[in-house]
């Protein structure tokens, strides 16, 4: 993994380094009881060739038992720990990651599909919970598997162990071989993944469009392709693990069988006793099984890596929005609600004619200006200019005499009742709609808006009252109107993008 990489990983872990400390100790523990418990077989053998006593059966039957039991139950322990920092890094991850999506512009979006980010919020940061899981439990056993299993095996027969494993190089040169190509393999996968993802969230979103144009069929051979293509991917990535790690666990067995094989003479020759042999067939076997996992926890790995920058794209994106470090508080009761433009010009990222150009104008507190034109003359860019939800230059717009890029973002926003080109509503109560503005607004207040929106006789109609459930979705502008008019100050100005 990148140095880069490494560090964003140890990042994530840094909230959690006590939790996984112990889990790592607990694992340490368990390999130490794995490499004690071989020994205490090795001697019982030795011992009963010797004489046969059936209350030395007992003591080695039960401490073996006992310790395996200790030995099961801390593993427990440490499986619940280094699971519970995946976990706990999940966490931590989806909440930055819908953190940082609030602060970003209605721009990002448009170039950032829903799907493609859906993707990265879920799939994604799964991946890096499997790596920081699975992937460190896997890589912590194996450390501690061949650290303090191969020193007890040197010192039982340094030739049987050195070749038994002897082959252990060639399968971590089959690793190296094989890991770029899992990488591109897998990144090809994930964004395949993301792809499906956007056009499902599209085609949700537009399922009366969908359906009134008789657009099913198209929608469908669409929805094929792409998943013909997730499947290719995930095809060509299944082959070159179903090559690769089958081979890892075949190449792991022969050590098994290189003992078996010349563990016979060795006892033969009296160069081992046959409490060695069997110690010996039980630590072989103790790190085949780490070895061989060693596949997986590549998968794991490479899932990781690739998903760690996809994340890192999100998160290391910062919003061209935002309030300047010495912005202005403009506390609500303070503001009277001059809007004024000088020479406001504003194109859009990639276009070559403005969207706006040399706009100026005053509107005084109170007056109500429509601002009229066809589509594509730029009342919708004006609309969402005052809030500053397109990235404009300083000195062009102003509320109060104060340029609003010194303003900050929240008081500026909290003081301009907004209603958007498309209006939509939050799967909550009508009540909790129309006071999303002032959350702690209570039912007179909420009432007087919805009288203001001209809303209020049919929210009665409806057996709840304002306490109704309505889904997400496209409703009345005035339902919008009402949704967003709660406690805000500037009443000059446009209240809707397309008012004209």
């Amino acid at each position: 993994m990148a140095r880069s990489q490494f560090n964003k990983l140890a990042s994530y872990l840094r909230p959690h380094l006590r939790q996984s400390a112990l889990g790592i100790v607990a694992l340490l523990m368990v390999n130490a009881l794995g490499v004690y418990i071989p020994l205490l077989i090795r001697d019982g053998i030795d011992q009963l060739q010797q004489s046969l006593n059936f209350q030395r059966i007992l003591f080695y039957v039960g401490a073996i038992a006992g310790l395996a039991s200790l030995m099961w139950i801390v593993r427990m322990v440490s499986r619940i720990l280094l699971f519970g920092v995946g976990r706990q890094v999940e966490f931590d991850l989806k909440q930055q990651i819908f953190n940082h999506l609030l602060t970003m512009e209605p721009a990002y979006f448009a170039v950032n599909t829903v799907g493609d980010l859906i993707s990265r919020a879920t799939s994604d940061v799964d991946n890096i919970r499997r790596l920081l899981g699975f992937a460190v439990l896997s890589l912590a056993n194996t450390l501690f598997a061949y650290v303090l299993t191969l020193p007890v095996m040197l010192s039982i027969n340094v030739r049987l162990t050195l070749v038994a494993i002897a082959i252990y190089p060639i399968m971590f040169f089959m690793v190296h071989l094989f890991s770029n190509r899992l990488r591109s393999e897998q990144l090809a996968v994930q964004e395949e993944t993301a792809s499906l993802s956007d056009l499902i969230q599209e085609d949700m979103s537009g399922m009366s469009l969908i359906k009134i144009y008789a657009q099913e069929e198209n929608e469908r051979l669409a929805f094929r392709d792409l998943n013909q293509q997730l499947l290719t991917a995930n095809l060509k990535l299944a082959r070159t693990r179903t090559t690769l790690f089958p081979l890892l666990g075949g190449l792991a067995s022969i050590s098994l069988l290189v003992v078996l094989a010349l563990g016979a003479g060795a006892i033969a020759s009296g160069e081992i006793s046959i409490g060695d042999f069997i110690a010996l067939l039980l630590y072989v076997e103790r790190l085949v099984f780490p070895t061989a996992l060693l596949g997986f926890t590549i998968t794991a790995y490479q899932r990781g890596e690739v998903s760690i920058d996809r994340i890192e794209y999100i998160l290391s994106t910062e919003p061209n929005i935002q309030s300047a470090a010495n912005a202005l508080a403009l506390p609500q009761p303070d503001i009277k609600g001059w809007l004024s433009a000088s020479h406001l010009t504003y194109t859009y990222p990639g276009a070559k004619t403005p969207a706006l150009d040399d706009v100026s104008f005053k509107i005084r507190p109170g007056e109500t200006v429509a601002v009229v034109g066809p589509i594509g003359s730029g009342k919708s860019t004006l609309a969402n200019a005052l809030p500053r939800l397109l990235d404009i230059e300083p000195a062009q717009v102003f509320v109060d005499g104060y340029d609003i890029t010194q303003i900050r973002l929240k008081d500026l926003r909290s003081a301009i009742a907004y209603v958007p080109q498309d209006s939509f509503l939050f799967s909550t109560t009508i009540k909790n709609n129309i006071r999303y503005g002032d959350p702690k607004a209570e039912q007179p207040t909420v009432e007087v808006a919805a009288q203001q929106a001209q809303i209020h006789p049919e929210i009665l109609n409806f057996p709840q009252h304002y306490q109704t459930i309505v889904g997400n979705g496209h409703y009345p502008i005035r339902w919008a109107a009402a949704a967003h008019g709660i406690g805000k100050g500037i009443t000059g100005g446009c209240a809707h993008p397309d008012s004209g």
